[in-house]
């Protein structure tokens, strides 16, 4: 998964203003105490960010 497509299933399930927000401001325990925004930045893959937000705020199986 690229960056790109993570931001666009984060605009899709929260909207975009929203989406921002969770990226930027929510500290994910599965993510080493940091936001997704600072864990892509240190490397770590889209995909097990969006998976740790699917997680963290319940995001149906089906969706992603």
């Amino acid at each position: 998964m690229r960056n790109t497509v993570f931001r666009k299933l984060m605009a899709n399930e929260f909207g975009q203003v929203r989406a921002e927000m969770v990226a930027r401001d929510h500290v994910l325990s599965a993510l080493g105490g940091r936001t997704p925004d600072q864990a892509l930045e240190a490397g770590q893959p889209p995909k097990e960010v969006w998976l740790a937000v699917c997680e963290a705020f319940d995001v149906p199986e089906h969706r992603r």
